[in-house]
């Protein structure tokens, strides 16, 4: 567990703020605090209009910014002030559930506080379905546990959502990691057609399978965005084979338990080319292959 909490302690690959350190340091310590100054930087692409802003076409592009130094830099170029100062709107970085959750997790890392990206399935967007979906998971030092905070969900969102359950301490059955998805669906606990992204049905077995890979690589501080596809990440809709199910079978094994496997964890993913991110990657949406590091 040492070595574990050592590991995401540190503000490296994605989630390094750069040059803009020093305006992370000036910010809060604590993580009620922080989700606070994110919601204030960011707006959800297709949520905007809840809050009175129709993101104009060109700006769409910024949910396809990947490191945090790039995300902060499309921030103060919308408004130079300090990062505590909650922008209007119109001037908040546009995004997904992924950038809230780097921000996060960029900031607690800066400020020595543990932790991690988590990719799962949101249980309360659209039920009985299961919602692709990203949270923040942290060690609170008090309690000595890892508890998962969603930096999206201000006001708006718990309002739009009906959300009773605390934020910055997501119920595990309300949000289930990857590993967690992957299981109960394999087990026969829970119908694989249920879990994915509303939009264009995509849904099933080989849909958990990509989050599996994604789930590793942020647990290896390589935070990529949810549409980036590399390695053995299956295209959509496609009938995995025994041997794949039992591939991904392994792979869940070990994500279930990170810091009890954080060796396993991290062999795994150095040491196979099927699940390392690679130096550039296919942007599924925008249907073309970029640098990982471009912002």
């Amino acid at each position: 567990m040492k070595k574990a909490l050592a590991f995401y302690q540190v503000a490296e690959g994605m989630t390094s703020p750069g040059r803009h350190l020093p305006l992370v340091e000036a910010l809060p310590d604590d993580v009620a605090g922080l989700s606070r100054v994110v919601q204030g930087l960011f707006v959800h692409q297709y949520m905007a209009e809840a809050y009175g802003f129709e993101v104009p076409e060109p700006r769409t592009a910024e949910a396809h910014v990947r490191p945090l130094t790039g995300l902060l830099d499309r921030v103060l170029a919308l408004d130079g002030r300090p990062l505590s100062v909650a922008r209007p709107v119109e001037r908040r970085i546009v995004g997904v559930c992924h950038h809230p959750m780097l921000l996060l997790v960029g900031f607690l890392r800066a400020k020595g506080i543990a932790a991690r990206g988590r990719c799962g399935q949101g249980a309360y967007f659209n039920p009985p379905f299961f919602e692709d979906h990203w949270l923040c998971e942290y060690w609170h030092t008090g309690e000595r546990r890892w508890l998962l905070g969603d930096p999206q969900f201000d006001e708006v969102w718990r309002k739009k959502l009906k959300i009773a359950h605390d934020v910055l301490d997501v119920p595990r059955d309300q949000f289930l990691v990857a590993a967690d998805a992957w299981t109960r669906c394999r087990d026969g606990r829970a119908d694989p057609a249920k879990f994915g992204i509303f939009e264009g049905n995509l849904r099933g077995l080989w849909f958990l399978a990509g989050s599996l890979v994604r789930d590793l690589a942020a647990l290896n501080r390589m935070e990529m965005l949810p549409w980036d596809v590399w390695g053995d990440i299956p295209e959509p809709g496609r009938q995995l084979s025994d041997d794949e199910l039992a591939f991904f079978d392994r792979l869940a094994a070990t994500l279930a338990s990170p810091d009890a496997s954080f060796e396993d964890l991290r062999a795994r993913y150095l040491g196979d080319e099927r699940l390392r991110v690679p130096g550039t990657v296919f942007n599924a949406l925008r249907q073309r292959t970029e640098p990982v590091g471009a912002a």
